[in-house]
């Protein structure tokens, strides 16, 4: 559907207060914005957020590897759950990027019934981010809203920015992650066959299809909650090649605790709460049992300390 096309179908029956981003993660530092944005659309005017299913990047620089946080959908229901009552996602294209600020809020004003715009400090856009909050200011008292710019939240004296999360769980601290996200970094993914070498060693294991784009914590061993079927379970999870048989593709492999169904093709959210060790390389099989007991035991700790909290 075309940028015009799906505002026009979003179109909401009462005049709307907005932001717009990425808001990859929907982390700590969006939450903030969020919350101020509801609080300037009450009582009269709908909370809402445009929001992009591909990063701008993507298109501005298309030999950058951009990897995701959150896969849409969890944004999407992540924006609702922080009250935002209209969510309309776009697909950035090199069109809209050619787009000029004045057309781009032109339009949420036409489609969207924009009278209010809530902003970070270096928020910007249009073609060539001309239209950063002074020249929005400028376009709304000509066009009928009102802009408003939110500081950032900080942690540690940092911003909480996504850019901070994504790097933080390239390094396997998914404790730090969990503080910027205010809950557990998780991914999901559909339970695929494997070379049942985790049975083997008597820990069988669900071996997740994860979506090439979406981002992954460092190689290691790790204490996890994993979700089947809507019931959350204590598991330890594996991210790597497996160096003790040999190279192998990457793999995100799953023992569930205490757990022996069959769930080959069912999808499984996994949540991150700390990391057990990196991986390593054993001179036997033996060896490596030994060590995953040692893991499973560890993950029981780190599970019960964590308390089966939904946020850190």
């Amino acid at each position: 559907m075309s940028f015009l096309g799906r505002l026009a179908s979003a179109a909401p029956d009462r005049p709307t207060v907005l932001t717009i981003g990425v808001f990859d993660g929907v982390h700590r530092g969006h939450r903030h914005l969020l919350q101020k944005l509801a609080e300037k659309a009450r009582p009269d005017c709908i909370p809402g957020v445009v929001t992009f299913t591909n990063h701008p990047i993507t298109v501005l620089r298309p030999d950058y590897q951009l990897n995701y946080i959150t896969p849409l959908e969890d944004k999407v229901r992540l924006l609702r759950e922080q009250g935002m009552e209209l969510v309309v996602a776009l697909d950035f294209t090199p069109e809209l990027a050619g787009m000029s600020a004045r057309d781009f809020t032109g339009a949420l004003v036409e489609h969207l019934r924009l009278s209010g715009l809530v902003v970070g400090p270096d928020f910007a856009l249009g073609r060539g981010r001309e239209g950063d909050a002074a020249c929005l200011t400028k376009l709304g008292a000509e066009m009928g809203f009102w802009v408003e710019t939110v500081p950032p939240m900080l942690l540690d004296g940092q911003s909480v920015r996504s850019r901070r999360v994504r790097e933080a769980v390239r390094q396997g601290d998914v404790a730090l992650a969990a503080g910027l996200l205010g809950r557990w970094f998780s991914l999901r993914g559909q339970v695929v066959s494997g070379d049942r070498r985790g049975r083997e060693l008597g820990f069988p294991t669900a071996n997740l299809a994860i979506p090439s784009q979406m981002l992954l914590p460092a190689d290691g061993i790790y204490a996890t909650w994993a979700t089947v079927d809507g019931l959350r379970h204590p598991a330890a999870t594996s991210i790597g090649v497996r160096p003790t048989f040999g190279p192998s593709r990457r793999l995100v492999e799953v023992y569930i605790l205490d757990f022996n169904a069959n769930i080959y093709g069912r999808e499984v959210a996994v949540e991150f709460v700390s990391k057990l060790r990196d991986q390593a390389t054993f001179s036997s099989a033996a060896a490596l049992v030994e060590q995953i007991n040692g893991d499973v035991a560890n993950a029981r700790v780190a599970l019960a300390s964590a308390s089966g909290a939904d946020s850190p």
